[in-house]
């Protein structure tokens, strides 16, 4: 009997330790965030390329849709030479691989290395 009455005050006290506790408000969970851009895209894929500046490159697919790729830094004289040259052993281009300018005057020559960015959607504007 004593186990019993024993057991009948903890839980007494468990329900009101539960009471007592104010209950925490729930707050909805997070919405998803944003898709930022593909990592990485295949290089059989890419029909061309169009620099836009020291820091954006449009990569446009063979099937039409064009990806801007903007890197995380300026990449000097990229956007003034508007030539570019990578290599990989993958059959992919990723936003961890690495971009070098090809500078043209005297002939062929290279400039800055620069990390490229993700590849997002882009829908170019009339006259770009």
């Amino acid at each position: 009997m004593a186990h019993r009455t024993a057991l009948t005050a903890v839980l007494a006290t468990l329900a009101l330790a539960a009471c007592s506790v104010p209950e925490a408000p729930v707050e909805p969970a997070p919405a998803p965030a944003p898709a930022s851009g593909e990592r990485c895209i295949g290089i059989a894929a890419i029909g061309s390329t169009k620099v836009v500046d020291d820091s954006t490159i449009d990569f446009t697919m063979r099937d039409g849709r064009v990806l801007r790729n903007t890197l995380p830094n300026a990449c000097p004289s990229l956007g003034f030479e508007e030539a570019f040259t990578y290599s990989t052993s993958l059959s992919q281009l990723c936003s961890t691989d690495i971009i070098t300018v090809v500078l043209q005057g005297g002939g062929p020559r290279l400039g800055a290395s620069c990390s490229l960015g993700t590849f997002v959607p882009h829908t170019p504007i009339k006259g770009e």
